[in-house]
């Protein structure tokens, strides 16, 4: 017998309810396509990162607590000091302004 360990995630942001609760809030919902697991291949690694490196080592006392610590994770370690591999290993504000500079 096989046993599922975790639902399936996609499946709920799939629903009727969900999207029309989107489209409602005008806001247009984005999915992978069939048979392409590499759409959301970015996000899924900043979510991957943002999980073990912020979320699973906090408690936070209350959803503000959670939302200060998650924005300063996101503004300081990922943009500020965490290299990219992607980037030429440089934090993404490092590559923003070596860009900018490039462009004037």
């Amino acid at each position: 017998m096989l046993l599922l360990r975790r639902p399936l995630e996609s499946a709920h942001y799939a629903s009727r309810v969900y999207v029309d609760r989107l489209r409602s809030a005008d806001i247009t919902p984005s999915m992978s396509r069939t048979g392409n697991p590499y759409d959301n291949a970015k996000m899924e690694s900043f979510y991957k990162t943002l999980k073990t490196e912020e979320v699973d080592l906090q408690e936070y006392v209350d959803l503000d607590d959670a939302r200060r610590h998650i924005d300063c994770c996101i503004a300081d370690l990922y943009n500020r000091r965490r290299l990219h591999s992607s980037l030429g290993y440089v934090p993404p504000a490092e590559f923003a302004a070596r860009y900018t500079a490039a462009q004037t």
